[in-house]
């Protein structure tokens, strides 16, 4: 196998986790009463085991072998409402990290067919970093007390961008 081939490999590991910590955030919430962000969480672990199971299809499209892992178990436990969303938000910042160095192994070891897969998942970052700092900043900003509002405004908001992405890689086994 080449570097890129078990680094592309690691990263399937790095999503099937991402997307078990995010079932877990979405269990905490469910516990807590709050169905919004439970489903937002609850959505977000599909979006993970999609990315895995699209750089899957990319294995299995380039004639290389995926290897699907176990994970370790997430974090199941919080201490108040902003901590399951901070801990997604450093859990983005770390998966983009992941991304940029496989993109630069990509091009120091010359696969141009690697290199522009992953030019997807380089935007999707942005989209996900942004979108969970906006997430943070509202809860934060409502704390426990207001909590509900975060509520009313994800219900509100419930639907906007979920047409899904066209330009997106497919998935092993067809998207969640």
């Amino acid at each position: 196998m080449s570097r890129f081939t078990d680094a592309l490999n690691g990263q399937v590991a790095n999503e099937f986790a991402a997307s078990q910590q995010y079932v877990a955030i979405a269990v905490w919430y469910d516990g807590e009463t709050l169905p919004q962000l439970a489903g937002h969480f609850y959505r977000q672990a599909v979006e993970e085991r999609n990315h895995a199971m699209m750089l899957v299809q990319y294995l299995l499209d380039a004639g290389e072998e995926p290897v699907i892992p176990g994970v370790a178990a997430p974090r199941i436990a919080f201490d108040d409402v902003a901590q399951p969303v901070q801990l997604a938000l450093a859990q983005e910042r770390t998966v983009t990290e992941q991304i940029s160095a496989l993109t630069r192994i990509a091009r120091e070891d010359g696969d141009m067919l690697g290199e522009q897969f992953l030019q997807w998942f380089l935007k999707e970052q942005l989209e996900e970093m942004s979108s969970m700092t906006a997430l943070l900043k509202t809860v934060e900003r409502a704390g426990a007390g207001n909590i509900l509002l975060v509520e009313d405004q994800l219900a509100r908001a419930a639907g906007e961008g979920e047409a899904g992405d066209p330009t997106a890689p497919p998935a092993a086994g067809g998207a969640l």
